[in-house]
This record gives structure tokens, sequence and C-alpha cells, in this order.
């Protein structure tokens, strides 16, 4: 098969579409054969070498992807699959190639509604974030969210997702054009992080009971004092920094609390619990067109180069797709 490979750590100009062995269904897996994967974040700092695959997990990069079964292995006769069944999937890696092996618990049904390659921008994000706006933040009807980023792919869905739970959307975007879609998505409250203080409008807005935070270090005490009391702050990447100073004092005062997340490097059972609770409280909303794939733009996969140059510049809003 084809895939793409990180030739060194590097820009996006060190991936390179080449030929590699097929993979195997191990035990517990499905073999997929991919029609389309999506970028994430993670494939960038994978691409430059902060951030490696976990222990076991394939070289390739990509943690989603959509296409039709291609075999069983080993221990999944009885899953409920069968060799031809349209699926996406949440993966540890390798989504950028023409073959994927996925443990079968990672494996979900392609949305009643939905494309086979518009599906592949849903796993990784689904299950982004609904655990840690679920499992995690405890998010209820009638609260108000924070999501940071609200341009990003994380961000558009979970807009809709929050909205669809009731909540009240707030967001901060760069770009007036990012903050009209995702007024358009259902926010409430959008903030310009370049001309706006997120923390003063916060505070303004009666404050945010939980935060889905991307930025870590520069962001952790803007974000308490955005919080309501007993707010909560869930993060799950650290793109502003790994380290910052915390006032203790408000959070005790307030009784704010902060968690931090990670999903790639899950076991495989926590992550089949997290992908059977998307399936059952998502897939729903999705098929209602209560929630809907945002993607900007479709990349042929062997042109990922050119799809890493975009998400690096901030240039889109949604999901950028690598279609084959």
């Amino acid at each position: 098969m084809h895939a793409i490979r990180i030739t060194a750590p590097g820009g996006p100009e060190v991936l390179a579409w080449s030929e590699v062995p097929d993979p195997v269904a191990g035990e517990g897996e499905v073999l997929v054969d991919v029609a389309a994967g999506a970028v994430n974040r993670a494939d960038v700092a994978q691409r430059q070498g902060t951030y490696p695959p976990p222990p076991g997990a394939s070289e390739y990069p990509g943690l989603e992807c959509s296409g039709t079964v291609a075999a069983l292995g080993p221990g999944t006769e009885d899953s409920g699959w069968s060799v031809g069944d349209p699926v996406c999937a949440l993966l540890s890696g390798g989504g950028y190639a023409e073959k994927v092996a996925v443990p079968v618990g990672q494996l979900l049904p392609v949305p009643e509604g939905v494309g086979l390659a518009e599906a592949a921008a849903l796993p990784e994000v689904a299950a982004t974030v609904w655990s840690n706006l679920v499992m995690v933040g405890g998010l209820r009807a009638g609260e108000t969210v924070l999501v940071h980023g609200g341009g990003s792919g994380i961000g558009t869905f979970a807009i809709q997702f929050a909205r669809a739970l009731g909540a009240r959307v707030a967001v901060t975007a760069g770009s007036e054009e990012k903050l009209a879609r995702c007024r358009e998505l259902g926010a409430e409250i959008t903030v310009n992080y370049r001309t706006e203080d997120f923390a003063e409008r916060m505070r303004e807005e009666g404050g945010a009971d939980l935060i889905l935070d991307i930025m870590g270090g520069s962001y952790l005490d803007a974000n308490l004092r955005s919080l309501a009391t007993n707010g909560r702050i869930t993060m799950i990447a650290l793109m502003g920094g790994r380290r910052a100073e915390a006032d203790l004092g408000r959070m005790l005062a307030k009784r704010l609390s902060v968690h931090a997340t990670t999903l790639r490097s899950r076991p495989l059972d926590e992550k089949a619990a997290i992908v059977a609770g998307v399936l059952e409280q998502v897939w729903p909303l999705v098929e209602q067109g209560a929630i809907r794939p945002v993607v900007d733009r479709s990349v042929p996969m062997r042109n990922a180069a050119e799809a890493h140059r975009v998400m690096e510049s901030s240039a889109h809003t949604g999901k950028i797709l690598l279609t084959l």
C-alpha cells in the first residue's frame, strides 16, 4: 500500500507518499480500506518530532479515518462487523494510508446522512468533545461553556454538541470571519482574542461553568478568572505552553477545578468505552442533523504537506480531509 511517511522531523516537506508494507489485522483488530483521513494538530506535532506515537501504534500519522471493512482479524468474527461495512474509526496512528488496522472497539458506523469521506471528520472530534464535556466536565443544560479555538475542528463540533445539550456557548477565535461561522453554528458569545480580553467578557456574561481549553499555560490565569463559582476547566492541549502559575486562593474561594486529559495514549478499554458513549449519545444527534461535520476543504492524501501548511496557518474553519 501507500502511506505518508515522516522522513525526518521538520516542516511539511518531510511528508512523503511512499510504498510501504500492508498492515495486518492482529488479535481484536479489523483491517479497513481507507477512503479518507483527517488532519489534527497532533499530526503536526508528530511531524515536528514533539509528539511520538504511543508504543505499538502505527508510525504513520493520522488519528481518524473512514472507509470500508476489508478483513476481520482474530477474535473479531462475532463483533457484528462484516467485510464491506462502511465505517469510521478512532486511531492511535496510521490514518494517512490506504489501509489501517483498527482495534474493533474503536470502529463506528458511518452515521446515516453523512458521506463516507465526510465521516472521516467525526471520530477524533466526537470522542474528544464528548469525553471532555460530558465524562470529565459534566456539562449540563443551562450551563455556559467557553470553547477556545471555536473555528477549529474541535471547536466547530463542540459548539454544536453543547447547543444540542442545551448549554449556552461562548467561543474565542482570531478573526471576525471565524466568529461569524461560530455564530452560525450556535455560539451566543463570541470573542476575538486578538482585540478583546475574554476573561473580562466572560465576567460580564456571568462567568463560564466549563471551559474547553487548548492553550494550557498561557491561558490558565485568564481561564480561572473567566470561571463562575464551581467552574471547571478541561485542558486537552498545550498550544500556549506547559507551565503557568495559578491563583490557588481564587480556586479555593470559588471551588474551581482543572482537569487535563489526553485521548491518544489511553488504554484500549478506555477508548472503547468512549467510542461506545459517542455511539450512544452523539451519533443520534448527527443523524438527526443537530450536529453536522464542518469540512473546510479536502486535499488528496498524497498532498498531505499542503494540508499541513493550511493547518499551521490557521486559515481553515473546521476539518481538513485527506482523500484517496
